[in-house]
């Protein structure tokens, strides 16, 4: 198995967090837990698909993920391999007209977004590259060409930040009130920029922040609470909708 992760360039580095390429020769399944970006995947060869309701669902060769409040499983064919476009919050509406809530919960081909004859022409060259950096600069090639010249939506981008910096125990009303606007003029444009309700997105910054910081020695007490719920039972609800595990078999697993 190989997985490599690139910088982007310059011009990228303020919507895009990462890319990757993936390779592996197996035939596999995995979890991909909830997070607060859009991905974009580009197989240049092998397949990808996930599991629904017990049942197999074929993904397009260049598909784009949006915001999920739920783990999902994906499985890929054998001799797979894939370009991975990671976006920061916010990131990936700079590239696309469509609101990014459209693609809640949903992984959809890329030509939902892009004029087929384009995506075919870049699909083509992607394939026909012959090393890792190539194929990473047909891509940031690709959005650059992509980006759009008005400036990003401010208001959005300090509810983000105000969002992770307080991870996401912030309640949406005191959000509204520390940017001095109205909930429901955050709320529709935090859905277009951002992919999910403000709401929703801190759940998934609480959720990545409990990860990051858990310890062997915490209790299921201590998480909660430093989760920001004062409710055990409503804090492992919401983490086995998260990883389809609760937070003791996850952790033991892990840890």
């Amino acid at each position: 198995m190989k997985y490599q992760t690139y910088i982007p360039c310059d011009g990228l580095k303020p919507f895009v967090n990462a890319f990757a390429i993936s390779e592996t020769e197996a035939e596999s399944s995995y979890k991909v837990l909830p997070d607060t970006g859009v991905v974009i995947g580009f197989q240049y060869r092998g397949r990808l698909s996930y599991t629904e309701d017990e049942t197999e669902i074929p993904l397009s060769a260049s598909g784009i993920t949006g915001i999920r409040d739920r783990y999902r499983i994906f499985k890929n064919s054998r001799n797979i391999g894939t370009v991975l476009v990671f976006f920061k919050a916010g990131g990936a509406a700079s590239f696309f007209k469509q609101p990014i809530n459209e693609l809640f919960r949903e992984s959809v081909s890329l030509d939902n977004f892009i004029r087929r004859s384009d995506l075919l022409i870049l699909e083509e060259r992607i394939c026909g590259a012959i090393i890792d950096e190539e194929r990473i600069a047909i891509i940031e090639q690709f959005l650059l060409s992509r980006m759009k010249q008005d400036a990003a939506d401010p208001l959005v981008a300090s509810a983000i930040s105000l969002l992770c910096q307080t991870k996401g125990i912030l309640r949406i009303g005191e959000l509204s009130k520390q940017l001095h606007t109205s909930q429901s003029v955050l709320e529709k444009r935090f859905r277009q920029i951002a992919g999910a309700s403000p709401k929703k997105f801190a759940s998934i910054v609480r959720f990545k922040h409990t990860l990051i910081n858990y310890k062997a020695t915490s209790s299921l007490t201590e998480l909660s609470y430093e989760s920001g719920f004062y409710d055990q039972a409503h804090f492992i609800k919401e983490f086995k909708q998260f990883t389809g595990e609760t937070p003791e078999a996850f952790f033991t697993v892990r840890f």
